[in-house]
């Protein structure tokens, strides 16, 4: 039985790498007068590197332009990821980053069930609260039972430790959990945390990741998951999610 959900955040509540941290990163650059912006296509591939600031400085390894020192290459990608944030936040109280669809339903689905939810990302904690309070409202921390993000987990998935003390904070094991995840690194995570994962497609990863109880292109519907959906036309619910998990 699943008792519990948890959730990650960049890709799967909102499709947040394409419409904002891209931007983000691009006007970040602008700011500081960095020489270069990075396309959508090169800002996929960077995506294997899990972290923003982690991001910056491969990227810094690799240009040119770059400081030549490694403190002063750690320096600038300082600089660079907390413009990025400011940035990040801009666009997300501009309304330009809307969950994505069956995301508030399952939300408010959970919180009338009594079914606990975490959120479980690595990404960092400001990010996290711009994203939630602006749809959530002020109080969007008391949705849920445990908010775990780079500050408690500074190891990047695909390492488990963000997942497990998600676990450890809601007092469940880790098949009584299930996660909803959209990347392969989330995914690998879970994997060696032993939580149960379902995979909704993001811009940046739409393909079946190994390992994933289910996959599809939204929880929005049932329509195109692999397994399929016991009623396709209908949004990606809580029983759904725990026959795919049983």
């Amino acid at each position: 039985m699943i008792r519990a959900l948890l959730w990650d955040v960049d890709g799967t509540l909102a499709e947040t790498e394409r419409d904002g941290h891209l931007v983000a990163f691009n006007r970040a650059f602008e700011t500081a007068g960095v020489p270069w912006r990075w396309s959508a296509a090169h800002y996929g591939r960077l995506l294997e590197v899990a972290g923003g600031y982690e991001r910056l400085l491969h990227e810094l390894k690799h240009r040119d332009a770059a400081p030549a020192g490694s403190a002063a290459r750690e320096g600038l990608a300082r600089q660079l990821h907390r413009l990025k944030n400011g940035f990040y936040e801009d666009i997300v109280r501009a309304g330009e980053l809307p969950l994505r669809a069956g995301v508030p339903e399952l939300l408010a689905e959970c919180s009338a069930a009594g079914v606990p939810m975490a959120i479980a990302t690595t990404t960092t904690p400001s990010n996290v609260a711009a994203l939630l309070g602006h749809h959530l409202g002020g109080d969007w921390r008391g949705r849920f039972a445990a908010v775990v993000t780079a500050a408690e987990a500074p190891r990047k998935k695909p390492d488990p430790q963000v997942y497990e003390l998600a676990l450890a904070a809601l007092g469940v094991g880790a098949r009584e959990a299930a996660a909803i995840e959209d990347a392969p690194a989330g995914v690998y995570a879970c994997r060696r945390a032993g939580v149960p994962v379902i995979v909704a497609h993001s811009h940046y990863f739409p393909d079946a990741v190994a390992g994933a109880r289910a996959a599809g292109p939204s929880l929005g519907s049932g329509a195109g998951w692999r397994p399929a959906a016991a009623v396709p036309g209908t949004r990606i619910g809580l029983e759904q999610i725990r026959r795919w998990c049983a």
